[in-house]
């Protein structure tokens, strides 16, 4: 199927590059426009002349984008992101010949840039919306601007959305054919009936899909197997290839994946990460069905780059359904905790055995104790009127030893029990904040939870219940994350943020790297708070650290984020925190970890 950027040449138009021919030639199958369309497409090529979009566009013809960018490197990249997707991307990079462009290539949306030469993208915004054609059009801003003033005025000048750079590709491209998918049903008159079954761009079936029905599996108690797949070193494939060919690679494994894998259900869960259901299928085939995923995968080379290929590899983590699962996401969390396991396997695949195995009945036995809550103050270095403390784990074991929460936390993953442990310390620091709830200062509690915790989709829902209910104020909680873990699951954690964040929860990145996937989190996560990992606390013993960490608070102060020096036990260390910008203090230094709320924030200066 010939691109529409073909059929309409303009000398300002760039070109990314090509897609794997097989990518194409599956989406030119599944959705090429009607005769009809096309000789629609070539006239207003011929003449110009803009056509009626909702009357001649097919539902299924592929998504189009107008890029109005006048920086090459980014245009590239979001027309390379887009053009992986399955998507045609058009850009212009000259205000003024933004009418021609929308005339010539009759785009779904258009994604604007803030700050252009000569006419910046609000007063562009303005003027597309006095045409009468085009006062519906879809504009979404892709822009730097973090300050969030600026974000309001784009939107009152009749912009749809604002996407803050850095995205990440899945974010890009999630929010552009969300977008684009309500618009034309809007056109055509027909009902959004709430989320879709299947991606539009990949025909992937989606998550939400593929959860229900796992759920209906279960429920029927039919047969077969679940899978989680995870594609291995992703990071680094981030890190070698960049952002839009990761995705690219990542939309060509599930192609793959999917086309060996018919007629079973498979959705793609993270970054890097696929779920399979596999019904009807006997018990004695899902072993060998997991061994076929991984040679399957990496039985031929993935296009990287233009002259690069990369063989990609897999681990698999597989239960047996129905199981003893009480539901979907229970089910869920046993493949991907088993799929931790597949990776350290000379095979790459490792089967869920509930409540077998020495190991497992060691991390139970582990955790066979009374929850012993500890508390850190978190200090203002010049002074604060906010009492906060770090809630820390610790679990009393019946022959009186205390186990910290390095011990605890891994047992707790490893034998899938991390969510009761999360929701029982949630619900001490929820009874926390209620009991002092009219104390001065107020009380503000940082909380760690894991993030397969977090991804548990009826988890959200439950604690904001539990705030209403026990009538806390949801601004004195702060929900501790680890970098690692929103690194990978970071579609996952947006979508909880957006949930708890209305309530006024606030979030805190922890362990904190700098690096260019961990500061991109600093602007796509709602953050208020960053801690620094331990060892900058040894920032006073060498200049190279004293510069990362000084690069690092510059940074985050940029994106209005407060930061949290950690594990400082001496003055000079608290001292070259301090010199640095460091925002709070916390560490033995200011007060060992305790199990009173005792420390007098009013009175302290550091």
């Amino acid at each position: 199927m010939a691109s529409t950027d073909t059929l309409i040449p303009s000398a300002r138009t760039i070109r990314a590059e090509t897609p794997p021919a097989d990518y194409w030639q599956r989406w030119s199958v599944r959705n090429a426009p009607p005769a009809e369309v096309v000789q629609a497409q070539l006239k207003a090529a011929s003449t110009g002349a803009p056509t009626d979009t909702a009357a001649s566009i097919a539902d299924d013809t592929p998504y189009r984008v107008l890029i109005v960018e006048d920086n090459r490197s980014q245009a590239l990249f979001a027309q390379s992101v887009l053009h992986g997707a399955g998507m045609q991307a058009f850009v212009q990079m000259e205000a003024e010949g933004v009418q021609q462009a929308i005339s010539a290539h009759r785009p779904d949306l258009i994604l604007m840039d803030l700050h252009m030469p000569g006419m910046d993208g609000m007063r562009l915004t303005a003027m597309i919306r006095q045409q009468p054609h085009q006062q519906l059009l879809p504009i979404v801003f892709l822009t730097g601007e973090a300050d969030p003033d600026r974000q309001f005025e784009v939107l009152d000048c009749g912009a749809d959305d604002v996407l803050v750079k850095p995205i990440r590709p899945r974010h890009l491209v999630a929010a552009v054919a969300n977008r684009i998918r309500r618009n034309r049903l809007q056109s055509q008159g027909k009902i959004d009936n709430g989320p879709m079954l299947n991606n539009p761009e990949t025909g992937l079936p989606t998550r939400h899909n593929v959860m229900r029905q796992l759920q209906a599996t279960l429920t029927g108690q039919q047969p077969g197997g679940l899978m989680f797949i995870e594609i291995a070193s992703a990071l680094g494939l981030r890190e070698r290839y960049g952002y839009a060919s990761f995705e690219r690679l990542m939309v060509q494994a599930g192609q793959r994946l999917a086309d060996n894998l018919e007629p079973h259900l498979l959705a793609r869960l993270n970054d890097n990460s696929f779920l399979l259901l596999a019904r009807d299928i006997s018990a004695d085939a899902v072993e060998p069905l997991a061994q076929r995923i991984r040679e399957r995968l990496s039985a031929q080379p993935f296009a990287a780059r233009e002259d690069e290929s990369v063989f990609l590899r897999c681990a698999v983590g597989h239960a047996l359904l129905p199981g003893s699962f009480s539901d979907a996401d229970n089910a869920l969390e046993a493949v991907e905790r088993t799929a931790l396991q597949a990776r350290l396997s000379n095979n790459g695949v490792a089967a869920y055995i509930p409540g077998e195995g020495s190991l497992n009945d060691e991390h139970l036995a582990l955790l066979d104790g009374q929850l012993e809550l500890a508390y850190q103050p978190i200090v203002a270095v010049a002074g604060g009127d906010t009492a906060q403390y770090q809630v820390l784990l610790r679990l009393r074991q019946s022959d009186g030893t205390l186990l910290s929460a390095g011990q605890v936390i891994p047992a707790a993953e490893a034998a899938g029990r991390i969510a009761d442990l999360d929701q029982q310390v949630i619900e001490h620091a929820l009874g926390l904040l209620h009991l002092y709830q009219f104390a001065q200062p107020p009380l503000h509690l940082f909380v760690s939870q894991s993030l397969r915790t977090l991804s548990r989709s009826a988890y959200a829902q439950w604690l904001l219940k539990a705030l209403q209910e026990r009538q806390v104020a949801g601004n004195g909680l702060v929900i501790d994350i680890r970098l690692s873990d929103a690194l990978v699951h970071a579609v996952s954690l947006q979508q909880f943020c957006a949930l708890l964040m209305p309530a006024g929860v606030q979030f805190c990145l922890s362990q904190f790297e700098p690096g260019s996937e961990a500061n991109a989190l600093l602007t796509r996560l709602p953050l208020s708070f960053i801690r620094m990992a331990a060892r900058y606390a040894g920032s006073h013993t060498s200049q190279t650290l004293r510069d990362e960490l000084r690069d690092a608070i510059d940074l985050a102060h940029r994106a209005n984020l407060q930061i949290i020096g950690q594990q400082i036990e001496d003055p000079q260390a608290a001292a070259a925190m301090w010199m640095g910008g460091v925002d709070f203090i916390q560490g033995n230094v200011v007060q060992r970890a305790g199990n009173e709320l005792n420390f007098d924030f009013q009175n302290a200066v550091l």
